[in-house]
């Protein structure tokens, strides 16, 4: 067993790609992967917008898809545009470190995560063209939420921080019901940003999950 960590397109170090930043892209570009590695089947790991991906995959390529961990996921980002949506719609090159911060600021508490790590993430943001910040955030509203379009047979285990501020409780308690048998595991005193707070906790849980599924 080991693990692959995929940057989404226009992220970390993939292509700066004109278009295809559509859920459908986005989750064939992540079966492209399992392709490009010879692997049939995976558990896939997603936190947040990378959990709603997740589940366009298991939706759309369900054989592929052997587990799913969903940490701080949404299951519908067709409504309105966020609060933030203005601030990314008057973004431009190069991204400027303090609008990155504050946008993160956003999404979870940052005196609750290290410093150094907080700098790291705040340097990957301004790494994204303001076209990257503008598609992603477009392609997400505009995409059909995974769970309307199918179901999702896969195991699936649903983590989320009960301070969410930015999805709100409501968005796991939908998405656990849009997920058949899906366990639903709630952080308390945790943000949106699970994955950052409580790492050590969240790779508990996802070794935990594995081992059930053998």
């Amino acid at each position: 067993m080991y693990a692959v960590a995929v940057d989404l397109r226009g992220h970390g170090d993939a292509d700066r790609a004109a278009g295809g930043y559509d859920l459908p892209s986005l989750a064939a570009d992540v079966v492209a992967v399992l392709d490009a590695l010879d692997l049939p089947r995976a558990v896939l790991v997603g936190a947040s917008s990378g959990g709603y991906v997740a589940q366009q995959v298991a939706v759309a390529a369900a054989d592929r898809v052997a587990g799913l961990v969903l940490a701080g996921a949404p299951r519908d980002l067709s409504g309105p545009r966020p609060p933030f949506a203005e601030t990314v719609d008057r973004l431009t090159d190069p991204v400027p470190p303090a609008v990155v911060r504050v946008l993160t600021a956003g999404l979870t508490d940052l005196a609750v995560v290290p410093p150094e790590f907080v700098d790291l993430m705040v340097a990957e943001g301004c790494r994204l063209p303001a076209a990257v910040w503008r598609s992603s955030l477009a392609g997400f509203v505009a995409s059909r939420p995974p769970t309307d379009g199918g179901t999702i047979t896969a195991p699936t285990l649903v983590v989320s921080g009960d301070a969410d501020t930015a999805l709100g409780a409501e968005q796991a308690r939908a998405l656990v019901a849009a997920v058949p048998g899906a366990r639903w595991v709630r952080y308390a005193g945790t943000g949106h940003l699970v994955l950052w707070e409580q790492p050590e906790r969240l790779a508990a849980d996802v070794t935990a999950f594995l081992a059930s599924l053998g």
